[in-house]
Formats: C-alpha cells, sequence, structure tokens
C-alpha cells in the first residue's frame, strides 16, 4: 500500500489527461506506458502543485505506483512485479534520446507546435524516439515528416540545436528557419497527431505561470508545459 495520498480529483484528472486514451498498443507496453505517467508526474508537480502547495510532493516512483495502485488494470499482466517495470524503464529512458525540430518562419516570430491525439490539449514541437543506429538529425528529419509531413533533410544544420535533459532523458530540437507560413501541413502518421499550428513565439509561456497564452489564446500555460524548458533560446 503507497503512503502517497493525492486527491482522487487530481489523479482521476491526470489519468484522463495522460493515460486513460492512449491507443492500447501504448497500454500493453509497460516501458510506453512509463512515460505516460511520466508525463503526468510532471504535469502535476509543475500545475498542480505549483498551485496548491498543501498537495505532498513526491518522486516519479512513487508515483507511479500510486497510479498502479489506484488504477490497477493499467498493469499488464496483473502481477508484474512494478519495481522492476520501473528500474527497466529508467535504463531504456537513459539510453534513448529524442529528437526533433523548432520550425520557424524567416522572420523568427512564428514557431510550428503539434497537438497529439492521447494528451489532452496540449501542445508541443514535433519529435520522437531515435530508432538503433540512427543519426540525430535523420531521426529529426523523420519525426517531423510523419508528424507534419513538412521535410527539413536538407535544411537542418548539425551545430545549431537547443538540447534539454527532460527528467533524465535527452531532448535535442534542430532549429528549422525560412519555413513559409502558407505550407500545408499534413501528418503522415494515423492516429498521433491532431493538429498542427503557428504560434507566434510572443504568445507563449515563458514560464509555467506565464498569463499571456491565457490573454492573448484563450489557452491555459499547462497546455504549452512541453515548450516551455525551451523558451529561452526563442526569445
Amino acid at each position: 500500500m503507497s503512503k502517497l495520498k493525492i486527491s482522487p480529483n487530481v489523479l482521476d484528472d491526470l489519468c484522463s489527461r495522460f493515460l486513460l486514451n492512449i491507443p492500447s498498443q501504448e497500454k500493453e507496453d509497460m516501458i510506453r506506458l512509463c512515460f505516460q505517467i511520466e508525463l503526468a508526474h510532471w504535469f502535476y508537480l509543475d500545475f498542480f502543485r505549483a498551485e496548491n502547495n498543501r498537495l505532498p510532493d513526491c518522486r516519479m516512483k512513487e508515483f507511479a505506483k500510486l497510479v498502479f495502485e489506484t488504477y490497477p488494470f493499467l498493469l499488464n499482466p496483473s502481477d508484474v512485479n512494478v519495481d522492476k517495470v520501473l528500474e527497466s524503464w529508467k535504463e531504456y529512458k537513459r539510453s534513448v534520446p529524442t529528437y526533433g525540430a523548432i520550425l520557424m518562419d524567416s522572420t523568427l516570430e512564428y514557431v510550428l507546435l503539434v497537438q497529439g491525439f492521447w494528451i489532452k490539449a496540449s501542445w508541443g514541437f514535433p519529435k520522437g524516439k531515435v530508432n538503433k543506429d540512427e543519426q540525430p538529425e535523420i531521426c529529426a528529419a523523420r519525426e517531423v515528416l510523419e508528424e507534419t509531413g513538412y521535410d527539413i533533410t536538407k535544411s537542418i544544420k548539425p551545430n545549431q540545436y537547443a538540447e534539454h535533459l527532460l527528467n533524465e532523458q535527452l531532448s535535442r530540437l534542430y532549429f528549422v528557419r525560412d519555413v513559409p507560413l502558407d505550407t500545408k501541413f499534413g501528418p503522415k502518421t494515423r492516429g498521433e497527431i491532431k493538429n498542427v499550428q503557428w504560434f507566434s513565439v510572443s504568445d507563449l509561456p515563458a514560464h509555467k505561470k506565464d498569463q499571456t497564452p491565457k490573454q492573448n489564446l484563450n489557452i491555459a500555460a499547462n497546455c504549452f508545459f512541453m515548450v516551455i524548458p525551451f523558451m529561452k533560446q526563442l526569445r
């Protein structure tokens, strides 16, 4: 029994945002599921707990155990050892970085973001996990093409990128400039990307309490939580 106590309403909100609607193959793969739980944990700390410090602080391991305890249908198989799953996930995460791109127009005033089907209302940069023996730039170009339909192969400059270690996983985004604003985007993969849209850099949040997107776009800052770590390099 987990000692961690988080309000059922908060857990249900996080579960509906990050876990309930993901594809069945994601739920069946415990490693992939752990990545979704990590997003929920990150969101919990950055937004729920930041707004209400009476909510308990917790590490990913504690949080994941509480999630599996509260929603046992996520366990596959039902008697799986959660500690071993989390250890395998940590080892995998450290070994598999993600690559993608920050696409901007010629004025550098607009940036392209994608919205997935499975993470409720959240926007981020097109990116994904690298395949075995795949070069970073090749991975970035492949992921951008899959998620937006736009080929950046000839536009990538290997030394121009922003890089962050997000919860122990390397995330590198290459800067790609001079993308026409009238480009027709269309995801190549089905069921992953719901929207592809230009945003003014000045409308995006610089930090999690930034009210700019709410005022200008009527979109809460927490919908851009995967963008915020890279905003310093965009301004």
